[in-house]
């Protein structure tokens, strides 16, 4: 805490007193206060009695007023900053006035002791003058907010003393221009060379690349071996060229649109992709920087980039490492305005999210493509939301490119130290409109005059160096330079696009096959895990359901029947474990399960000390991690597909705590999970579990949408699966990272099922054969009149009416994985009827959701024949919310399925009705 903070005048004079009468009453550090008080007003007022007390205490006030004066500036001396390159810098504030403290223009020669502040005796005009340089020039800083003493001093004992600047020689200096000028220079030639086309120029914030160069060159000095940066459009061809180092004929390539350049799939705009490369230090150390491909979807990357180094970090074995770094460059509207923000702001203390710290740059451009700040958010920065993290905040003058090399340093200095996230806003602007054919005139008429009227920065940069000694010749040679560079790239051969992944893919297939993987495990070693995944640690005391419930499952495991839902999952993930998989499970609630049926993570009913019984695997030679994820899908997901894009070979699992509550992530879905690879080739291997089925539970607990997957469904890029049984999930889980592709699986998982007595597995069908597309049933005695295809839990009801009403003449085929449709295996099952005369689709879903639209036409082509739908109507809802009317509708879809051809009972829809449904 500060010296002076909560310091009130008439507490200070009661403490006065009592000092002069004894001075042990008082704290040390406020005895050694009035000791330095009264010898800097020359010894006139020792301890004991005094006869002259009041003109002392009217000094204690005005030393008390310094000593508040000191923390308003430190508070928010940022007020008064001078960081808007398009704005006059104030010349006063009037919560930093003299009078707030009891002082006036009388006292600015009278010397203070000040203990807290590096000038321990000065002047007040010394004073105000070190607090100015510190605070009001051209950095701002937020860190009076901050809970921690400790890092409060730190940053204080790091810009006070340095009044908040670097030293920069000559060299940094050329450095620093090369830069500007190089940034300024390529947004140039691309508007001459490529007339017309969209580039999201860097102009107006060319600091930002000074800033970068900086924190690169920085980590050759503290251990950083990895960052990965996110960021938008604006800038970003600027970053790959000048910063990440992508091949300048590359990016010339793709502005002329040339085959030569080529591309795996779709592909994807210029200034979405990513890159990455090697940079070397004279020092010999190395740093791996990755640019991470992003859609237009302003700031979803952050939250990829966040799980990209998570999953570098865990490789490491050091949650948290230093070694990577995250760093994400936002857009001012979008870091207010965006949500995905606060999410991952919010991951970055988490023990399953954080990532030791991430650097956030905000280039505040002062508008949001035609909407001004007033209109874009209700704080007063654009950071505001950020000091929620209690995190340090910097505002910088973006002409000002040595403030933001200062600013860089200290940036990455603190989060080295710290291991915590770090702000910086540069201030700046946008030269041309949202593109480069927008008129921002038309919207911003003023500002853009004011634009127009304004020097770019390595121009400002270079008068100030040659004001202050540089040859005047070299600017211009260094135009020269690097116009030559940029005009020979032209001419360059475009590097090919390497084919086959790198590093850790580089044994991974980029397309998928039908393949059978080998998941079966073999019987005794699934009774040797079971043993130690249902043993109690000594001195534990669980709860005695759990207790049951591990004894039943470990029973299950020991009969060879029985294996229920949880206990084949529990199996998969331990037996992954021994050879070498690391496997991730992530999620809201995941750690337990929404529907209590996993039980990963036990509790001690006693001391609540947790256990994790998949943690102390025999022979286990991977890590297993289990977190219970904050109440977000939409950065949570976009996490986890950073880690599993970065993880091919482990298990990464995200389980939604309802299926339908994927929706908040939808962005993260569309835009990475069913396309990313075809737009910027990186497979993933990501596992969404998402639970699924109708109960009677409402709209929103109903359904996992599976209509919206089999929308996004083309050219062999997700898998789509809706297992029934214990076994089919084990083999699944563990196929996942058997095969010799990666591709996201999308599990529909049920609820009811869970712990349903028919929904359970033999130990045969783990130790044996391996996961089933298709499945059938045996053949019966009888002949069979009518096939039921369907999918998932609806199987089991079906199965229980057929039963109940003893139709032998009905057969039902489960479809398991519905994308990529083995049709194949769908032939083959079909094979085994003739003389069918009805084929029907069954499904709980209604008639516009669901499977049904995906698998119509494909069905009829299989069959040569009409395939009839079974199931609810078309509607808005998935379900509906009356319990009553669920059981309703689900007997009549029971009697539709089982009608006999030609019966009123049989005239459900064969096609989906769009009309009124009244």
């Amino acid at each position: 805490m500060n010296f002076f903070d909560n310091v009130t005048p008439d507490w200070l004079e009661r403490q006065y007193l009592l000092w002069q009468e004894d001075p042990g009453q008082l704290d040390s550090k406020w005895q050694a206060f009035f000791s330095g008080f009264s010898l800097a007003e020359g010894g006139l007022h020792p301890p004991g009695p005094h006869p002259d007390r009041i003109s002392c205490v009217d000094c204690s006030k005005k030393q008390v007023g310094v000593g508040v004066l000191i923390h308003r500036y430190r508070d928010v001396g940022h007020l008064l900053a001078c960081t808007d390159p398009l704005k006059p810098c104030a010349l006063s504030h009037p919560l930093l006035e003299l009078n707030n403290f009891g002082l006036d223009e009388s006292d600015l020669d009278s010397v203070f002791i000040t203990p807290d502040f590096f000038l321990h005796q000065a002047t007040l005009r010394d004073i105000i003058a070190a607090l100015r340089e510190t605070y009001c020039r051209s950095v701002g800083v937020e860190y009076m907010h901050m809970q921690e003493p400790s890092e409060r001093q730190w940053l204080r004992d790091r810009m006070e003393p340095s009044g908040n600047r670097s030293i920069v020689t000559s060299e940094d200096q050329l450095e620093i221009l090369h830069k500007l000028t190089e940034a300024a220079l390529f947004e140039e030639f691309l508007h001459r060379r490529f007339i017309g086309q969209k580039r999201f120029s860097l102009e107006g914030g060319e600091a930002l690349l000074v800033f970068l160069e900086q924190i690169v060159t920085a980590t050759a000095t503290v251990a950083v071996t990895d960052m990965v940066l996110g960021m938008s459009h604006r800038g970003r061809l600027n970053v790959l060229a000048n910063i990440v180092g992508k091949p300048l004929a590359n990016i010339f390539a793709e502005f002329a649109d040339s085959r030569e350049l080529g591309f795996v799939g779709e592909g994807d705009v210029k200034y979405h992709q990513g890159f990455d490369s090697d940079r070397f230090f004279p020092n010999g150390s190395r740093l791996h920087m990755t640019l991470a491909f992003n859609p237009s979807h302003l700031e979803a990357v952050n939250p990829v980039v966040e799980g990209k180094c998570r999953a570098r970090q865990d490789r490491m074995a050091t949650h948290g490492s230093r070694a990577v770094l995250p760093v994400l460059i936002h857009g001012d509207a979008a870091f207010s305005g965006q949500g995905m923000v606060a999410e991952t702001l919010n991951l970055s203390q988490l023990e399953g999210y954080s990532t030791g710290g991430t650097i956030h740059v905000v280039l505040n451009n002062q508008i949001g493509f035609t909407t001004l700040p007033e209109d874009s958010r209700s704080t007063h920065y654009v950071t505001d939301m950020a000091k929620m993290l209690m995190a340090p905040v910097f505002h910088v003058h973006g002409d000002h490119p040595e403030a933001v090399v200062h600013v860089a340093g200290l940036a990455l200095e603190y989060r080295q130290t710290f291991g915590r996230d770090v702000i910086i806003e540069i201030i700046c602007y946008r030269r041309h409109g949202h593109n480069e054919g927008d008129e921002p005139a038309f919207t911003q008429p003023l500002m853009y005059d004011r634009i127009k009227a304004h020097p770019p920065v390595h121009t400002l940069y270079a008068t100030q160096l040659v004001e202050n000694g540089l040859d005047a010749a070299l600017p211009a040679a260094l135009e020269l330079e690097i116009s030559t560079r940029l005009q020979g790239a032209l001419a360059t051969p475009v590097e090919p696009v390497a084919v086959g992944y790198k590093s850790e893919w580089h044994s991974i297939q980029r397309a998928y096959a039908p393949a059978n993987a080998a998941t079966a495990v073999p019987r005794e070693k699934l009774v040797e895990l079971a043993q130690h995944l249902t043993a109690i640690p000594e001195q534990f005391t669980p709860h005695p359901k759990i207790a049951t419930l591990l004894e039943k499952r470990l029973q299950a495991v020991k009969t060879g029947t029985g294996l229920d839902w949880g206990n084949a999952e529990t199996l998969a993930y331990a037996a992954l474990l021994t050879e070498g998989i690391p496997v991730r499970l992530s999620g809201q609630d995941c750690r337990r399960g929404t529907f209590n049926h996993r039980h990963a993570v036990l509790h001690d009913i006693k001391n609540g000390v947790s256990y994790t019984p998949l943690d102390h695997v025999p022979g286990a030679t991977a890590p297993f991690y289990v977190y219970d994820s904050m109440l977000s899908e939409n950065a949570v997901l976009g996490f986890e597909y950073g880690y599993a894009v970065t993880s091919p070979k482990q298990l990464v699992i995200w389980e939604a705590q309802f299926g339908d509550f994927a929706n908040g992530a939808q962005v993260i879905i569309d835009q990475f999970i069913a396309s990313g690879e075809t737009k910027w080739d990186r497979s993933c291997g990501l596992v969404m579990l998402l639970p699924h089925g109708y109960e009677g539970q409402g709209a929103e607990h109903s359904s996992a949408r599976i209509e919206r997957y089999l929308q996004l469904c083309a050219e062999d890029n997700m898998l789509v699966v809706n297992p029934t049984t214990p076994g089919q999930l084990f083999h699944l889980l563990r196929r996942q990272v058997s095969l010799p592709f990666r591709k996201p699986l999308i599990v529909f998982t049920p609820k009811s099922l869970l712990r349903h007595p028919v929904c359970v597995s033999n130990l045969d069908e783990l130790s044996d054969g391996t996961f089933r597309e298709v499945l059938t049933e045996e053949p019966t005695s009888g002949a069979v009149s009518t096939v039921l295809f369907c999918s998932g839990k609806i199987y089991y009801d079906l199965c229980d009416y057929r039963t109940k009403e003893q139709r032998d003449d009905v057969a039902i085929i489960r479809v398991e994985q519905l994308y990529p449709l083995r049709t194949d295996l769908m032939k083959e099952a079909i094979a085994h009827y003739s003389g069918v005369t009805a084929w029907r689709w069954v499904q709980e879903e209604p008639a516009n959701m669901g499977a049904w639209s995906f698998l119509r036409a494909r069905l009829s082509r299989l069959l040569g024949a009409h395939c009839v739908y079974v199931g609810r109507q078309p509607a808005a809802a998935p379900a509906t919310g009356s319990h009553r009317q669920h059981k309703v509708e689900q007997d009549e879809l029971m009697v539709q399925a089982f009608s006999t051809p030609g019966s009123t009972a049989s005239s459900a829809p064969t096609t989906p009705y769009y009309g009124d449904r009244r």
